[in-house]
Order: structure tokens, then C-alpha cells, then sequence
């Protein structure tokens, strides 16, 4: 049901506008950083290879241990970003970074590079909890699903960004230790900017109420809210959904030229496009939530949209070119549920748990890239190229199941 927005939003111009860009922008750029150290060393892994000696099983534990450290530390690091406040969190999450950097570029072997990875994951653990919490409490309600929208591009726009700038510079320097020297200078330039505009991503100046006025704050224990079906149908949301972007980020490309036979160049697209296509989806999607009531229903339209692409390009039914393309669509359907998504959560989530809440649900993104990409490898190691897309589709559909599930507890206790 469409519903009209009760929120005014400011002005264009006005200082309560001008503060709501400064907010979005600077959490945008925050969030952008730690898409880019998602990649930090994966875009080097053939260099790390020959100069290391390291298989691909090795490779794969660096990943692994990123997300592992990642996903645990982001449903602690909710906790403290409700105690302590999430401007300080962040500020020593883009340190974290910064010391993964110089680790790498000072690695001499495995050791190094697994060093890196860990402090990568330990900077990234935060961000979710921090980013949300600071984006409630500091944008207008009118804005907020534009800020999430912001908020999901430049996460695309960080991982986008990152082979670039690495392997560019490793080409431009011959040094992949210089690459590395470089990024650390990126992450305190980042943190720089961020220091010099600090007020607007200060999360106790509480500008906008986390909760309906009237509405009270109960006194209770700090783990209470792991007893809500919301937080753990979130949690699954995205354990669900991240293992369809984990399949078409690790897997579509070869999946398609096993298929169709086109060679690894025509298909090395697929995730740039697929990505650029949720960026544009999520434009959308933040018009979308300011409009729609029962966001559940956005999300299951952008979704299954997605899905029904992905199981059209695993038929084998149309020419190469033509399914690369159409895996690459997916990702609009996806990125337009990217909004409804993030508001959808904070709904659920109930008043002064706001970083406990992202924190453990978006823990679930981090689970989901852990354990898809063996069972999606395994597929293609056993000559089933197809079953990557409608594993995929599978997936989104479970996450449908689950966001369903989310909107029908958050409309019932409206009513109540």
C-alpha cells in the first residue's frame, strides 16, 4: 500500500538539508572505504602467488579469515557502539585499516598477508552498526531512504574501485609493496576528512529520535533483543541474499563460459555490470521507501525480478552475449530492494538497540560470503555451471521468504 510521507522534508539550501549531505556523504565515504578493504589483497592474489609460492587454498583461507573475524566482531561491535557512541568506533575501525595496509606492504610472507587480512576484518567488523546508528540518529526521517540508498552505492563504488587503484599502481610502480603504501596513505586521508568534519557524524548530538515521540525507552537487558524473530528473519535475510552476491561475484563469470562457451574476456563484465546495475536500483529504491508502506513487498518484487533473471541466463536458452547481459539486470532487482531493506530493519529494531540490532543482522552478510562460495565451488568442480544461477535464485527467493516474514511482525505490532 502506498502511504504519503507525514515527514517534512527540509529545503533544499537550509541548514537541516546542507547537515543531512554533510551526514550522508561523509558515512558514505566511510562505507565506500570499507567496501575497497573487502579487496584489499584479493586483486594481488597472482602476484602473491608468484612471489609467495601459495596455492589457491591458501588464497581462499585469507578471505576466510576476513569474513570470520568480520562476522564475529560486527555482532559484538553493535554492543559498543551503544555503549560508547559510534564516532569513536569508527574512527578506530579506518586505524584498523590503515595498520592492514602497512601489514601488507611490509609482508614477507604468508604470515604478513594473513596479518592483514585479520586487522582488514577487524576494521570492517564495525561499520554496519556505526554507519546505521549514525544515519538514524543524524538524518531526517524525509531523507533516511535516500541516505541508505547513498549508503549501499558507495559500498558498490568502494569494491568497484579497489582492482583499479591496486593493481594500477602495482603495473604503474612495478612494487606491489608501494600499491599497499599508498592505500595506507588513502586511509588516513580519509580519516582526515572525516576528523575535520567530526560534528556531523557525532551520534550523541541525537538530532533525529530513534523512536516515535511518546514512545518510551524500556530498561532492559542488554541481550534482550536476541529473543525477537525480527532480528534472526533479518539475520537470515541477509545470510541469504549475500550468498547470491558471493555466487555472481566468485562464480558467474566462469559459469558462463562453461555454458556458453565465450571466453573469460567477454564474461570478466558480469560483475562490473551486475554491480553497476545495483547502483542504479538502489537510486530507485530510495524514492521507493519514502512511498511504500509495506516494504516487504518492494523487496519481494525487486527480488524475484532478480532471481527470474538469474534462472533465464542458467538455461542456456539464449545467445552468450545476450545471458551475460541478463545476469548483469540481476543486480538491479537486487540493488532496488538495497533501501526498503536497511529501512525495513531499523523498523524492526527495537528503540536503543539500534547497533546491537545491525550489528548481529548484518553479521549474517559476513556468514553468507563464508560458506557460499565452497558450496558454489563445488558446483562448478562438479561440471554444473547452471546450478551456480539457480542456486542463486534460490537463494533470493529464501530471502524473500524471510523479509515476508520481518514486514507481517513489524505491520502486527503497529497494530498493537
Amino acid at each position: 500500500m502506498t502511504t504519503s510521507s507525514t515527514t517534512t522534508l527540509p529545503a533544499p539550501g537550509s541548514p537541516a538539508a546542507r547537515q543531512d549531505a554533510a551526514t550522508i556523504g561523509l558515512i558514505g565515504l566511510a562505507h565506500g572505504t570499507s567496501h575497497f578493504h573487502h579487496m584489499l589483497l584479493p586483486p594481488l592474489f597472482p602476484v602473491f602467488m608468484r612471489d609467495f609460492g601459495l596455492s589457491y587454498a591458501e588464497l581462499g583461507l585469507l578471505v576466510s579469515v576476513f569474513f570470520v573475524i568480520s562476522g564475529i566482531g560486527q555482532a559484538l561491535a553493535g554492543f559498543v557502539v551503544d555503549r560508547i557512541g559510534a564516532r569513536p568506533v569508527l574512527f578506530a575501525a579506518l586505524g584498523c585499516f590503515v595498520m592492514a595496509s602497512l601489514a601488507a606492504a611490509s609482508a614477507q610472507g604468508y604470515g604478513g598477508l594473513m596479518l592483514a587480512s585479520g586487522l582488514a576484518g577487524l576494521g570492517n567488523a564495525s561499520f554496519h552498526p556505526v554507519d546505521f546508528t549514525i544515519l538514524n540518529k543524524r538524518v531526517s526521517m524525509a531523507r533516511l531512504g535516500h541516505a541508505f540508498s547513498i549508503h549501499g552505492i558507495s559500498g558498490n563504488l568502494g569494491w568497484a574501485a579497489a582492482p583499479v587503484f591496486l593493481i594500477g599502481l602495482h603495473q604503474a610502480t612495478g612494487s606491489w609493496r608501494v600499491a599497499y603504501l599508498c592505500t595506507a596513505l588513502l586511509g588516513l586521508t580519509v580519516i582526515a576528512l572525516l576528523a575535520t568534519y567530526r560534528e556531523a557524524i557525532d551520534d550523541h548530538h541525537q538530532a533525529h529520535a530513534l523512536h516515535a515521540p511518546g514512545q518510551q525507552v524500556q530498561d532492559e537487558h542488554p541481550m534482550a533483543f536476541l529473543k525477537l524473530p525480527s532480528v534472526w528473519l533479518c539475520f537470515s535475510f541477509f545470510l541469504f541474499s549475500t550468498a547470491a552476491l558471493s555466487a555472481i561475484q566468485g562464480f558467474a563469470s566462469p559459469a558462463l563460459s562453461k555454458l556458453y562457451g565465450l571466453p573469460m574476456s567477454a564474461t570478466a563484465f558480469v560483475v562490473t555490470g551486475y554491480m553497476i546495475c545495483g547502483a542504479v536500483g538502489m537510486v530507485l529504491g530510495g524514492f521507493l521507501v519514502a512511498r511504500i508502506e509495506r516494504l516487504e513487498r518492494t523487496i519481494a518484487a525487486a527480488m524475484m525480478l532478480a532471481a527470474a533473471l538469474l534462472v533465464l541466463g542458467g538455461l542456456g536458452w539464449l545467445p552468450g552475449v545476450a545471458a551475460a547481459g541478463v545476469v548483469s539486470l540481476a543486480g538491479f532487482g537486487t540493488g532496488l530492494a538495497g533501501p526498503s531493506r536497511d529501512m525495513l530493519i531499523k523498523r524492526a529494531a527495537p528503540p536503543g538497540a539500534t547497533g546491537r540490532v545491525y550489528g548481529t543482522v548484518y553479521s549474517g552478510l559476513d556468514l553468507g560470503f563464508a560458506i557460499a562460495a565452497p558450496i558454489f565451488g563445488a558446483l562448478m568442480d562438479h561440471g554444473a555451471p547452471n546450478q551456480v544461477f539457480y542456486g542463486a535464485a534460490l537463494t533470493l527467493v529464501l530471502g524473500v521468504m524471510s523479509a515476508g516474514l520481518v514486514g507481517q511482525g513489524v505491520a502486527a505490532r503497529k497494530v498493537q
